[in-house]
C-alpha cells in the first residue's frame, strides 16, 4: 500500500456490485467532435459525491456526462458527472466518476445508505448478535452473510 496515499473522497462508499436493479446508462459527448456516446456499466460502489463503475466498453477520459440509474431505497434518478480516472485491465474498464450535479434529496438518500452500511460493518466487527436492523436503507443492495440469520442456526 502506498504510504503517501491521500484519501480524496468526501463521503463513505457503499459496494453495489450484487443486486443492482439495472445497469447505469452513461451518456457523454466528445468535446472535440461533438459526437454523443452511450456506455453501459455496472456500479461497483457509490457515494453521495461519486461512484466507481465497471464496463467492457471504452470509457470517457474527460468531459461531462449524464448518468441515469435506479437503486432500491433511492428510486430512479439522474446525475451530471465527470470522469476522475480510468483504469483498464484487459477488456475491462474501471471508471472513477465524480458527481458535478446531484439533487440534495438523492445525495441524502445515498448518504443514508452509506451510513447504514458503515453501521452494519461496525456491528459485525463488534460481533453484536443483531447485525441486520429494521429500516436499514442499504438492505436492498446488501449481500452479507449476516443478512440471512437462518445460516447461523
Amino acid at each position: 500500500m502506498n504510504k503517501n496515499f491521500i484519501e480524496k473522497r468526501r463521503h463513505p462508499r457503499v459496494p453495489v456490485i450484487s443486486n443492482i436493479v439495472e445497469p447505469v446508462d452513461l451518456v457523454y459527448t466528445e468535446e472535440k467532435t461533438g459526437l454523443k456516446h452511450e456506455v453501459a456499466a455496472v456500479i461497483a460502489d457509490l457515494s453521495a459525491s461519486g461512484m466507481r463503475l465497471v464496463s467492457f466498453l471504452k470509457a470517457p477520459v474527460a468531459g461531462s456526462m449524464a448518468i441515469g440509474m435506479e437503486l432500491p431505497f433511492v428510486g430512479k434518478f439522474n446525475v451530471e458527472a465527470k470522469t476522475s480516472w480510468v483504469r483498464q485491465k484487459g477488456p475491462v474498464y474501471t471508471i472513477g466518476i465524480e458527481f458535478t450535479k446531484i439533487e440534495k434529496t438523492i445525495a441524502d438518500k445515498v448518504q443514508a445508505m452509506a451510513n447504514d452500511f458503515t453501521d452494519c460493518n461496525t456491528r459485525i466487527l463488534l460481533k453484536l448478535p443483531e447485525v441486520c436492523v429494521a429500516g436499514c436503507k442499504c438492505y436492498g443492495l446488501c449481500n452479507k452473510l449476516q443478512k440471512e440469520p437462518d445460516l447461523f442456526k
